[in-house]
């Protein structure tokens, strides 16, 4: 049996971001995760937006969480050489009473201290973003909204985690917990092992995990969103785009760190997998509208699933929500030693690194652990070929030959970059995917795929 002070189970942005903050620590710790790679769930599929905290209830904890994230992810990104695209965030106002809420949430802002936050006029909107429609009301500008890739974010620090001393367990799913003296025994389809802490952060079953030990509390009700991807070369606004309208309905259009154009749906209710054709038409439709003369040059279309946490009652045998979604974060300690994220949503990204140090804060005290001396936050990054000018591109290719193969020539992806991602732990197409960005360019992988399971070694 495998001995340990912690265990974090899931390998989402959370957890990834959870285990490396333990290892801040004196803590012999693993991560576990079911699937075969890491950020391969809900992580992989949201807005990628890092939001500046205006719309946090003034003294929560979400709150703090979301302002001090916001504030210090230019910092972060740094450190683990992730790119992040700083463009600020104007939301427009759109209907009938939506100048007042604007003010609301620019005054709820300066009570959270979120910087540089400004009220905009319908003519200051449209003279920073001439491409938004022209029945706005008004804006809200926000300068330390952000973008920035969940998948490599999440990547670069389970990567960064693993160098500084977590054990990684994938294709390791916990089957069964049970609570022992002194801490907890994992029981998974590989080996059992005990720890004397467990951060419970497995996304959309994270309530299910609490459920193998605890009674329940707080359930997950899913809902879905829709989003539409544009090729790199169609113009896009320069900010990201919230829209405030009287039914809450309103999309998101957000300008990438790749350079796409991505536009978000609300939330809707799940009804099935995938968006439905009507769903996107009307998101279309929408785009447009908010965006008019946008082409029509979608690359991609996909889905997103969104937790929502409720809290649940017995009625009549059957566990059943009491209450709407709770809007603030989830963190149960149902017992010593055991803590539980269950339903972060939104600002999730913003929050991790703030909400990994403060977990692994708190798990720290529970062990009594000192500080770890030895801990480095530095995580180098794989040299993208791309974005060196060429006379020291070309001097890499000289160097290695791999540089001067294009294996994406969509997203101008070298086989030396594939080759990295694979000594780091890619194992599949979609987990080079994941940590380069291949296949995500208009052809959609039909001309690189070939190519990568050429060099994964792997039938096509």
């Amino acid at each position: 049996m495998m001995q340990l002070d912690a265990v974090v189970i899931g390998g989402g942005i959370l957890g990834c971001f959870a285990a490396r903050s333990l290892m801040r620590w004196n803590i012999k710790a693993a991560l576990v995760e079911a699937a075969d790679d890491v950020c391969t769930g809900i992580t992989r599929a949201n807005s990628a937006i890092v939001y500046p905290g205006y719309d946090m209830k003034p003294g929560s904890l979400k709150a703090a969480l979301t302002c001090r994230g916001s504030l210090d992810f230019p910092r972060l990104c740094r450190e683990l050489e992730v790119p992040l695209n700083q463009c600020g965030s104007v939301m427009v106002g759109r209907g009938e009473g939506s100048r007042e809420a604007l003010e609301k949430k620019y005054d709820r802002g300066r009570e959270n201290g979120v910087p540089g936050l400004e009220m905009l006029t319908r003519e200051q909107v449209l003279k920073r973003e001439p491409m938004v429609t022209g029945d706005i009301t008004g804006g809200l500008y926000a300068p330390t909204a952000a973008t920035v890739n969940p998948m490599v974010l999440g990547i670069a620090a389970f990567e960064n985690a693993a160098a500084n001393g977590c054990i990684p367990l994938l294709r390791t799913a916990v089957e069964a917990m049970e609570q022992v003296p002194g801490g907890y025994i994992l029981k998974t389809q590989r080996e059992e092992i005990f720890a004397r802490a467990v951060l419970n952060c497995a996304g959309l079953n994270a309530d299910k995990v609490q459920e193998l030990l605890f009674p329940p509390s707080v359930r997950l009700f899913i809902d879905g969103a829709d989003y539409l991807v544009l090729d790199a070369d169609v113009p896009g606004p320069s900010h990201i785009i919230f829209t405030e309208t009287p039914d809450g309905k309103g999309i998101t259009a957000i300008p990438a760190p790749e350079g796409n154009l991505m536009i978000a749906s609300a939330a809707r209710p799940l009804d099935g997998p995938g968006a439905s054709p009507e769903g996107l038409r009307a998101l279309k439709r929408a785009m447009t509208d908010l965006l008019p003369g946008t082409p029509d040059r979608v690359i991609r279309n996909f889905s997103a699933l969104r937790p929502n946490p409720c809290q649940v009652a017995l009625v009549d045998g059957q566990w059943v929500p009491t209450k709407k979604s709770i809007h603030s974060f989830v963190i149960e300690f149902p017992a010593p030693g055991f803590c539980s994220l269950i339903g972060i949503k939104t600002p999730g990204i913003t929050c991790a690194g703030e909400l990994g140090e403060h977990l692994a804060g708190k798990m720290a005290a529970y062990l009594n652990a000192a500080e770890n001396p030895a801990f480095r936050p530095r995580r180098r990054a794989i040299v993208r070929a791309h974005d060196l000018p060429f006379e020291q591109r070309r001097a890499l290719a000289a160097e290695n030959g791999d540089y001067g193969e294009v294996v994406c020539l969509c997203r101008d992806i070298t086989c030396a970059e594939v080759k990295q991602a694979i000594a780091r732990g890619a194992k599949t197409v979609d987990a080079v995917k994941r940590r380069l960005g291949t296949a995500m360019g208009p052809c959609q992988g039909s001309r690189c795929t070939r190519r990568i399971q050429e060099i994964l070694g792997v039938d096509p």
